[in-house]
Formats: structure tokens, sequence, C-alpha cells
């Protein structure tokens, strides 16, 4: 077949979340690798449902969201593999927690004031507690917990009080967690 009969002919309805969403501001960094340049000819919305229920509705519609709302509705939606040079993966929980589905997946991440988790014991016994139940709680609502590896790391952060970043103001996308948990810190 010749290149021209392969492409639809008609348009692409798209969906995204809206551009004050930590999800537009990772999405567009991961897939055009600048944040805040994404196209704007999409109807953005800051509630999932909306996004998953236009994308259903409509089989010439794209849209991105969350993989809690994939699960939920992917009795009615596709979804696409990504391909980072590594072949084609499509999103499953073991993708993503295996740091296999990038760059569309992400962390999600509680950051901590190290005086108040050193000198009040409340917010220091608070963040042991979430990162205990935070696997239990993750799955509950659909999102994927971190390996167990992580957790482990988390402890051994809050309680020798790491602090800093290590992002560096740069997003990590090809690293595992645990790999970028490891490294060192920056300010």
């Amino acid at each position: 077949m010749e290149p021209s009969t392969c492409r639809p002919n008609r348009p692409l309805k798209l969906f995204g979340a809206g551009n004050k969403s930590g999800t537009f501001d990772y999405f567009t960094e991961a897939t055009v690798g600048k944040t805040r340049a994404s196209r704007t000819d999409y109807t953005a919305s800051e509630d999932d449902e909306v996004i998953a229920n236009g994308v259903s509705k409509d089989p010439n519609a794209l849209g991105y969201f969350g993989y809690a709302y994939y699960e939920e509705h992917k009795g009615k939606l596709k979804a696409l593999p990504v391909d980072n040079g590594k072949g084609a993966v499509l999103p499953t929980r073991e993708a993503v927690e295996k740091a296999q589905y990038q760059p569309l997946s992400r962390p999600l991440f509680i950051y901590v004031n190290p005086w108040s988790a050193k000198n009040k014991e409340a917010v220091y016994k608070f963040v042991n507690f979430y990162v205990d139940k935070a696997p239990k709680v993750a799955s509950s609502v659909g999102y994927v917990p971190l390996p167990t590896e992580v957790y482990r790391i988390d402890h051994v952060h809050l309680n020798n009080g790491k602090v800093g970043t290590v992002f560096g103001g740069e997003a990590q996308l090809n690293l595992t967690l645990a790999e970028v948990l490891r490294k060192q810190k920056q300010f």
C-alpha cells in the first residue's frame, strides 16, 4: 500500500490534562522535550472522567491521562504502546513498576520539611505511617505501588534525614525509582 492510503482521512479529536496540572507538565516535557510547549487544539480537562468518556465515545479521538483511569475504563479504550528505543511497551502495572513504560510513567512524591520531621514527632510518625501504608492505598485507588525496595529506601532517607533533590530541575525519564533515589542530592 502507498503511505497515503494508510492514513485516515478524518481529523483526530484530542483530549488531555489541563495546562495547570502536573500531568500536563510531565506529559509535555516527556513527549515534546520542553515544558509548557504543548499544542492547544485539544479538549483540556482536569477531570479524567471527561477525557476517558470523550475518547471512548469517538473512534477518531486520542487522549492521555493517568493509568488508574485507563484501568478503570480499559473495556472501552485502547491503549497505545510507547517505544523509547527498546521496543513497543503497553501500559501495564508491571511495565510501570519496572520503568519500562517510558517516558510516559512517572512517580508521585511527597516532600517533607526535614526540620519538622526531625523536631516534630507527629510529622515523623505520620510519614513513616504513610510510607508503610502507601502500597496498599496506591493499589486501592488504581495506582501502581512502588517496588518494595523503593519503600525501604524511603524509610532510610527519612530516618537519616536525607534532603535535597536528585532531579536538578530535569525529569529522569529512563531510570528506575531505585536508581533515582540512590542518586546524590543536588540543591
